[in-house]
Parts: C-alpha cells; sequence; structure tokens
C-alpha cells in the first residue's frame, strides 16, 4: 500500500495531513475524489455489462451446441490456441560459481548479465553465442 493510500484510508492521518490546507484545498481534494469516484463506477457498471453480455452469448452458444447436439468434445480441436513462441537465447555467460546464465537480448539486463559486464568490462557482444 502507498503511502498515499495509507493517508487517505485512515482518517486520522487524513485529519494531520489537512491541518494545513485551506477550506478551499480540501472542497477541491473532495471534489477531485468525487469526480474520480464516478468515473471508477461508470467504468465498473461497464465491465459488468460487458461480462453480462458476454455470459449471455455463451449460454446462447452453449444453447445451439445443445440443440444441435454438439459438444465440446466435437469442436475442441477446431479452437485456436495462442502461445508466446520462445526467443532463443542469444547471449550466455558463466559467472563465478559455474552457473550458466542465457538471455535473448530483450528487455532489461539481467542481473548476472550486468554484473559479469561490470566485472569483466566487456559488453553483451562479447557474450554473444556463436
Amino acid at each position: 500500500m502507498t503511502d498515499i493510500v495509507k493517508i487517505l484510508t485512515r482518517k486520522n492521518s487524513l485529519r494531520k495531513q489537512c491541518q494545513d490546507l485551506s477550506i478551499t484545498d480540501i472542497e477541491k481534494i473532495i471534489i477531485d475524489l468525487t469526480d474520480i469516484l464516478k468515473e471508477k463506477e461508470v467504468s465498473e457498471l461497464e465491465r459488468i455489462e460487458a461480462d453480462r453480455e458476454k455470459n449471455a452469448k455463451i449460454d446462447m452458444i452453449r444453447k445451439t451446441m445443445q440443440e444441435a447436439g454438439i459438444g465440446f468434445e466435437d469442436i475442441k480441436d477446431l479452437v485456436v490456441t495462442t502461445t508466446k513462441k520462445k526467443v532463443e537465447a542469444k547471449y550466455r555467460i558463466i559467472d563465478a560459481d559455474g552457473e550458466t546464465h542465457e538471455w535473448s537480448g530483450r528487455g532489461r539486463t539481467p542481473l548476472a548479465f550486468q554484473e559479469y559486464f561490470d566485472k569483466h568490462g566487456v559488453t553483451k557482444d562479447a557474450c554473444l553465442i556463436k
């Protein structure tokens, strides 16, 4: 929980933080929080309605399948599943403990690689898998 959430959800902490604020400042905060609350409520209602519509469509499909005598087993092979393709390792190091570390070169530099680069004064190109 962040500090601001701790302050906002504890009345005594909030009171202490508001001691030096003017009435106008407090009113502005209340208006802003009320607007945020309304936005959140609308968003939640939209999500609930979308879920309700989705479930109604699923129920309709189930009913249609039942009426046609089709079960999930009959169509499960038609369902396309998407999986992320694993990216091949592009760099490899062996640390001081003899442990091998591999990295695709994507994303943030793993700690083991950063420590290796700093210690040996090399770049990732020196660790390229050939």
